[in-house]
């Protein structure tokens, strides 16, 4: 006959309890990984389908250069973006008009 051992019994239940516990965790890491992985190529394609698009309305920005400066413009609502190196050549040629003063308090701003 067979004995019982109730001690026994006890430490194989706490040795799978903890090996479950072990596996929970690294199943949890791991599916954070991946999480962070896919947030990170969501990401970079949505960069990538806006690059060019208007950001108010989403349509394709066609570049213009005006006096030597190169605008993107919106033709669908008539939206004018500029970059930071594009707001700064303005101002220095405007540096008088009050778009030049507009143009140069937005650039103390950013930095």
């Amino acid at each position: 006959m067979h004995e019982k051992d109730p001690f026994g019994d006890k430490l194989r239940d706490k040795e799978r309890a903890e090996e479950d516990l072990y596996f929970a965790k690294r199943d949890r890491e791991l599916l954070e990984k991946l999480r962070v992985k896919d947030e990170a190529v969501q990401e970079s394609a949505s960069r990538e389908l806006a690059r060019g698009r208007c950001p108010k309305c989403g349509t394709r920005l066609t570049e213009r250069r005006l006096d030597n400066v190169a605008l993107e413009e919106c033709a669908s609502c008539g939206g004018v973006w500029l970059d930071h190196g594009e707001i700064a050549s303005l101002s220095r040629r405007e540096s008088e008009s009050w778009l030049g003063r507009h143009f140069r308090q937005s650039l103390i701003q950013t930095r």
